[in-house]
């Protein structure tokens, strides 16, 4: 006897290609734009929240490493053309890290499986080197760049933390909410 009302969890991420999937995903870029906006109007330390990083990372955790991917190359760019941030000295070490926590978080999970709180530990320590790395290239190995390096990093710690531990569970109340409305269509391939 099978329940037909059940869902198939067999999936790990919802499919991108769909309109549903890409308007979702313009709200993710949408909502990268806006919440460092409310927050600097606010006054809030965006460099302690991280504001633009929360919907990339949910975007690979929902929508796989290309979903991810496109949410964290789009992101920067459209805040910097609607706001003027991020600033043009890092909006390429931005764009290079935000790509790659959507990527790596969408790949961790949709393709190796890892679970959410694994993928959005391992998108983290892989985009901060990625953001370490470029500042290091594009900015020089000097000592006012090894500063910036730690102030723009450090402060970032405690929203890491929040992430790792918030974002899954909303990755996966995404995808449940998604999959008992599509029937269960959604990409683990």
């Amino acid at each position: 006897m099978t329940d037909q009302g059940a869902v198939q969890l067999d999936r790990l991420t919802i499919e991108i290609a769909t309109l549903g999937g890409m308007l979702a995903q313009a709200l993710l870029v949408g909502a990268a734009v806006a919440l460092p906006v409310c927050a600097h109007l606010a006054g809030a330390p965006v460099r302690l929240l991280l504001p633009m990083h929360w919907p990339v990372i949910l975007a690979g955790l929902v929508f796989g490493w290309r979903g991810g991917l496109l949410v964290g190359l789009l992101a920067p760019g459209a805040s910097y053309l609607l706001s003027g941030y991020p600033l043009p000295p890092v909006l390429v070490q931005m764009s290079l890290e935000l790509a790659t926590y959507g990527g790596i978080a969408g790949l961790m999970r949709e393709r190796l499986r890892a679970n959410g709180f694994v993928s959005v530990a391992a998108a983290l320590i892989a985009g901060r080197l990625v953001f370490a790395g470029s500042s290091l290239v594009l900015m020089g190995a000097t000592g006012s760049t090894l500063s910036y390096l730690g102030a723009a990093l450090a402060p970032g710690l405690i929203a890491g933390v929040l992430q790792v531990f918030a974002l899954p569970p909303l990755g996966g109340l995404w995808i449940r909410a998604s999959q008992r409305g599509s029937g269960g269509r959604t990409t683990g391939q």
